[in-house]
């Protein structure tokens, strides 16, 4: 029996491609002469035994978030795909699609990134061990979420044992290929107090690291799961006797406190001290990158911008559907603004933004990309993919993606990540006479 769930999340069309892999991108081949195939009212897909109607991310047109309900639309007249024919002199394919890209200052084979888990048992065991070494494999770059070190201590490389968050560190770089890939290290408050970033930027160990430019550090501000709140994991009676001298603990789940709420706080931010504590990033530590992350908050755009004028090298929204973390259920449903709400405000970005919350399939990714995201994040689907086959189940995942988003482009007759646009997708809860409403700013 698996060790993970996710309600309200398509869990089974996802184990399904972490088990079978591109195979899942069409319908049973053994079907094949037997059926007729049209859109699926709520797109179960192939292989899955996910109930139709049921989940937030389906693959066909029924109920989903508004980035979802997008549709793509390709054009009858296609003169980049011209373009191509003439370069490569025959008719171009979806495998003449390139997918490689950069990701906040790294090179990266796909146009994606593994999510950060952060400090829950979920997010700093073996699932995310075996998440980071197909990560690594894929050539993409991953991000390690904060209170790592605050709740599971730190230890150099050389020492006896290894900390969560090195033995993830050393683990990339035991398989990431040359020239690719990158490690991404959060901070949040209660890390700060910890001097996260002091002690991996002097460590030895991630030497080989800022030597090829493939760290960065990334501010945290908040996230998906619950906007406005820090960190939340639940922890038994002795460890929360451990934390609290670090978090706030609280007897919210039995009056024994037998299991007990650890919360960290979110820290505060105005547009100055945003600018201040960037600026102390790229000044103490000018060989790492600089990311920042927001939650998906009302003011994202002057968030945004104002991260950008400061320096940052890659901005990363976290959108109301996100989040491998702990929350109270009224901020599941009810608290933040949808992913596609966030990239429609802040509009053409003005440096590199990346996009998360309920990613798993290529129709939802290249939407993001459409929208101005440079390239979207894995974080439930990673988990549950390694969940359903520790080796390769993100690897497979990941390969159905790409080729999705492969066969995506392609018809668009574009063959690049960067080509794609809003012109591409077509919005049907949208006023009649703006019949391709560009979320970017023009009407076409």
């Amino acid at each position: 029996m698996s060790a993970l769930a996710a309600p309200g999340f398509p869990e089974a069309l996802i184990r399904a491609r972490a088990r079978n892999g591109t195979a899942e991108v069409f319908p049973a081949p053994d079907a094949y002469g037997r059926e007729l195939f049209g859109p699926e009212a709520y797109g179960t897909g192939s292989g899955s035994e996910h109930a139709p109607g049921t989940g937030p991310h389906s693959l066909g047109s029924g109920p989903g978030d508004s980035l979802d309900r997008a549709r793509i639309v390709p054009p009858v007249f296609t003169p980049e795909r011209l373009e191509k024919l003439i370069d490569l002199a025959r008719e171009p394919e979806f495998t003449d699609v390139d997918l490689t890209t950069r990701i906040g200052g790294f090179a990266s084979r796909l146009p994606l990134y593994l999510s950060a888990f952060g400090s829950t048992r979920a997010g700093s065991g073996d699932l995310a061990l075996h998440a980071t070494r197909q990560a690594a494999r894929l050539g993409i770059p991953m991000v390690i979420g904060e209170n790592m070190i605050p709740v599971h201590g730190y230890r150099r490389a050389g020492d006896a044992g290894r900390s969560a968050l090195l033995g993830r560190i050393g683990a990339y770089l035991d398989a990431v290929p040359d020239g690719v890939g990158g490690i991404v290290v959060q901070q949040s408050t209660e890390d700060a107090d910890s001097e996260v970033w002091n002690l991996l930027y002097s460590d030895p160990a991630l030497r080989p690291l800022l030597e090829t430019g493939r760290l960065a550090f990334e501010l945290k501000t908040g996230q998906g799961a619950k906007p406005g709140l820090g960190g939340m994991t639940v922890v038994g009676g002795a460890e929360a006797e451990q934390l609290a001298r670090r978090f706030t603990v609280r007897k919210v789940f039995d009056e024994p406190g037998e299991r007990q709420l650890r919360c960290a706080t979110p820290g505060t931010f105005t547009d100055e001290i945003l600018r201040q504590q960037l600026r102390f990033m790229r000044n103490n530590f000018p060989r790492a990158g600089t990311w920042v992350k927001f939650h998906p908050g009302r003011d994202i755009a002057d968030a945004a911008r104002t991260a950008w004028a400061a320096g940052a090298e890659a901005v990363t929204v976290d959108g109301a559907e996100g989040g491998t973390g702990y929350a109270p259920r009224v901020f599941l449903g009810q608290v933040g603004l949808p992913l596609a709400e966030c990239l429609r405000r802040i509009g053409r970005p003005d440096g590199c933004l990346l996009a998360s919350g309920g990613m798993w399939e290529g129709g939802r990714a290249l939407r993001a990309l459409a929208l101005g995201a440079g390239a979207v994040g894995l974080g439930r689907a990673a988990l549950i993919a390694v969940d359903e086959d520790p080796e390769h189940g993100l690897e497979r995942l990941v390969d159905a993606l790409a080729l999705e988003l492969r066969l995506l482009i392609s018809a668009l007759g574009k063959y690049g990540v960067t080509a794609v646009g809003p012109e591409d997708l077509w919005w049907p809860d949208a006023p009649e006479h703006r019949s391709v409403p560009d979320p970017l700013g023009a009407v076409r």
